[in-house]
């Protein structure tokens, strides 16, 4: 099996907090040089041959586990397709706002996300009980709304809205998947459902981008960018995939959902050095309310766990 040894617990969370913050800048060029749908087949396909290779070399005896559970199949085609659209709506989010911007919108999924898990496993029922919860999700959704409204005034206000809109359904889908990433990890190591999804999303949208023309836009575009987009769909993969869904099988929807917090922080940094992306006092402002209510919302829950 994939194994993190338990005294890594910390440097797995740094290092996802690190290498995400380098992730969602790659995201956005990438989004900017190429249309989505070839964008994430590219991506997800690199990534999940990575991810074949891995399983293949090191865990055969997993995927028997398919064979023995056939319903494990639906989940997984289900997961997958939930991945696609929302890494569809999360692209195209990216192409008209930021890398900032998706990071923000990311963590503003938390609430959301703990309500959904809430309804459906009981040991995530707990953590929505308190009042706590409640005052942060509110002070969370104004933070968001205050990023929004003063988005993007150097530029095209009705592209960062456009995006927001796309960033805030990609964050409704990703609630939903991650209820079907909890219920498989509990018979499935994270490399098979890591595997499983990424080859599935890839082959969904290279169908798509198939099947709309698109992908013989690929053929304009240079050896060195092509080959730069397959490198970042494997370093996409391992990062916003695999390390997530290995957090969330091993501590839950809440930690892995705290972890992000911090992700904005090393984005901002990194995005600004490479993107050359700055932000306004307002959506500073907005996007410190967005961390502070998330805080708010989990921290207890998170403490008494």
């Amino acid at each position: 099996m994939l194994v993190f040894p338990m005294s890594n617990d910390f440097l797995i969370r740094f290092s996802y907090v690190l290498l995400m913050g380098f992730g969602f800048p790659i995201m956005r060029y990438m989004s900017i040089h190429f249309e989505t749908l070839n964008n994430n087949a590219v991506r997800f396909i690199s990534g999940g041959l990575l991810f074949v290779f891995i399983c293949v070399l090191k865990y055969r005896n997993e995927l028997v586990k398919l064979l023995r559970e056939p319903s494990i199949i639906l989940y997984l085609l289900l997961l997958a397709a939930f991945m696609t659209g929302n890494m569809y709506f999360f692209i195209n989010g990216l192409k008209y706002t930021s890398a900032l911007a998706g990071s923000v919108f990311g963590i503003m999924s938390m609430p959301l996300a703990v309500i959904m898990a809430a309804i459906f496993f009981q040991d995530e029922r707990e953590k929505v009980k308190q009042k706590s919860f409640y005052i942060g999700s509110i002070l969370s959704l104004i933070g968001s709304l205050i990023f929004v409204i003063y988005g993007n005034k150097s530029g095209d206000s009705y592209d960062f809205i456009t995006g927001s809109l796309f960033l805030g359904i990609a964050i409704f889908i990703q609630s939903i998947q991650n209820l079907f990433v909890k219920k498989i990890s509990k018979k499935l190591n994270t490399i098979v459902i890591s595997t499983s999804t990424a080859m599935l999303a890839g082959i969904f949208y290279l169908i798509l981008a198939s099947n709309t023309g698109v992908i013989y836009q690929l053929q304009d575009v240079s050896s060195g960018l092509l080959i730069g987009l397959i490198f970042a769909g494997m370093y996409g993969m391992l990062t916003g995939m695999l390390f997530a869904f290995y957090i969330v099988q091993k501590q839950g929807v809440v930690v892995f959902n705290i972890i992000q917090l911090t992700v904005p922080l090393s984005t901002t940094l990194i995005a600004y050095f490479t993107l050359g992306e700055t932000i306004s006092i307002y959506q500073g402002f907005g996007a410190v309310i967005v961390i502070v209510g998330c805080i708010i919302s989990l921290r207890k829950k998170y403490n008494g766990n």
